[in-house]
């Protein structure tokens, strides 16, 4: 099984991003990934972690119940093969987000410009540890 999660790690917004602040993605007929993406972790921070995240975006808009038995069936097969992981969300790549991931992998959102983001792409942890930092991936090649 293949997975997505991170430990006490934090992705940090890319590099390349034209996000003035963070900002919530907006809301379309048919929900984009970011948008499922960001109410699944703002609605519930540290509730989840990235494999639950990127499994549920893809059941949600595929009409899979992934807390049925053909969701776990579906994860079982999602999983069988790398996924790409939250460092490719344009949630980092352009709404000015970062991510957290806690020592369980659960995660949770941290907008740009914040003194807890700073203190996160410094590599300070809550109470004290140390994250990982990591950044989002560029949408654009580096020159």
């Amino acid at each position: 099984m293949h997975t997505t999660n991170y430990v006490d790690t934090f992705i940090a917004v890319a590099d390349d991003s034209t996000a003035p602040g963070a900002v919530v993605p907006p809301a379309r007929a048919t929900p984009s990934v970011a948008e499922l993406t960001y109410r699944m972790i703002a609605e519930h921070p540290y509730r989840y972690t990235s494999d639950d995240v990127v499994f549920g975006v893809w059941a949600e808009r595929r009409g899979i119940d992934a807390a049925s038995a053909e969701g776990a069936a579906a994860r079982q097969e999602f999983f069988s093969k790398g996924q790409p992981c939250l460092r490719s969300s344009d949630l980092g790549k352009r709404y000015g987000w970062g991510v957290h991931a806690d020592s369980e992998s659960r995660v949770a959102l941290v907008p740009i410009g914040t003194p807890e983001y700073e203190a996160f792409a410094a590599g300070a942890g809550p109470a004290g540890g140390v994250v990982a930092v990591t950044k989002a991936m560029r949408s654009s090649r580096a020159r």
